[in-house]
């Protein structure tokens, strides 16, 4: 009997399942209260080359969705959206110096870190609990603490929505840029993640280019993999909310990136702006900071606020709509334009109508 439950369990897991005018309200890390016309999950790959090989009648538009970390949603989404819930990790190659493991779109970002560490392989520990899917990692490009993504990605995974052929990205296909990639661009809805594979170091060069984590790996005494992961673990804890608590899509603005003589020139008004050299010659400045003095930090309109400890940060405290989280960023985006001439831009995509 436990093993006629088993098999059954096993097949109602690979099925696809669709549902019709569900709510998104658990499919985004803002916790907003939208429907979708169609949700379809789907668990392999295989099932993810027959629906589109089929054709299988789809309302349009479609929308590959990940975690639902990187989007706010405006209103109800009028058409089809595919979540992608492949899981599954192994190493596929081994080297004397390095491995390529193959992970899962639907895994969760933070298990892969989590099982890299615990295996002592090097190179996304400073990635540790960023919310969201590990298919969309090389989608975002995503980074913190001196580390992108980009620079363990292998090759990605693909199934085309044209006609379900697969298709693999190397690194250099993928043309990464901050917090972008060809996923964003060209390709944008073309192709649905479903494999990721990454080059993970076996004698890591450990990365603490940033000083205030360096100073929490220093309260340890001892520096490992482990210890950087808990690091920013704690200092990710301590100035981020967490979105099951309270819903937030992490940075919702990127850093401005500028011409060296034009950060020179703040410097000069503002002594105090921290600037980050990038290899292009030009400068990245903190968002965070620049909205800050702007008195935004802590400021919350109705339901929705800038976090009181990071105004990178915007939070829903449980009845904002997406436009109401919209419009105050439009406002920081004005604000920060007025006094510093700069222009920001969105990190989360913005999905409907306004």
């Amino acid at each position: 009997m436990s093993v006629y439950l088993s098999r059954l369990y096993i097949f109602a897991k690979k099925r696809m399942l669709t549902y019709k005018n569900i709510s998104l309200k658990k499919y985004n890390t803002f916790g907003l209260d939208y429907s979708a016309d169609h949700l379809v999950l789907i668990d392999t790959e295989d099932e993810v080359i027959r629906f589109f090989r089929e054709k299988r009648p789809v309302n349009e538009p479609l929308l590959i969705l990940g975690g639902g970390s990187n989007i706010l949603f405006t209103s109800d989404f009028k058409g089809t959206i595919i979540n992608p819930l492949i899981g599954g990790i192994s190493i596929t190659e081994s080297y004397p110096d390095h491995v390529i493991v193959s992970a899962g779109a639907g895994m969760k970002w933070d298990t892969f870190v989590e099982w890299s560490v615990s295996n002592g392989f090097g190179g996304v520990e400073n990635l540790s609990l960023i919310p969201g899917s590990t298919g969309a990692t090389p989608v975002q490009n995503i980074g913190a603490y001196g580390v992108e993504v980009k620079d363990y990605i292998e090759k990605v995974r693909t199934v085309c929505i044209t006609d379900g052929s697969i298709k693999e990205f190397t690194n250099q296909e993928c043309m990464f840029g901050y917090r972008n990639s060809i996923f964003k661009g060209r390709f944008k809805g073309i192709y649905v993640v479903t494999r990721v594979y990454f080059r993970l170091n076996i004698n890591p060069i450990l990365n603490l280019e940033y000083g205030s984590l360096k100073n929490e790996v220093d309260k340890s005494g001892d520096l490992s993999l482990r210890n950087i992961r808990e690091a920013v673990i704690n200092i990710r804890r301590f100035k981020l909310p967490d979105y099951e608590i309270t819903g937030n899509a992490g940075s919702f603005f990127k850093n401005p990136v500028v011409r060296s003589s034009f950060a020179d020139n703040l410097k000069k008004i503002y002594p105090d702006i921290p600037t980050f050299n990038e290899p292009s010659g030009n400068i990245k400045l903190a968002a965070g900071w620049l909205i800050e003095q702007c008195g935004w930090k802590g400021k919350r309109i109705g339901d929705v606020a800038v976090h009181e400890k990071q105004a990178l940060v915007l939070v829903n405290y449980g009845k904002a709509t997406g436009k109401d989280i919209y419009d105050l960023s439009e406002k920081i985006k004005q604000s920060v334009f007025e006094k510093f001439g700069i222009e920001l831009e969105r990190e989360v995509e913005v999905i409907g109508t306004i």
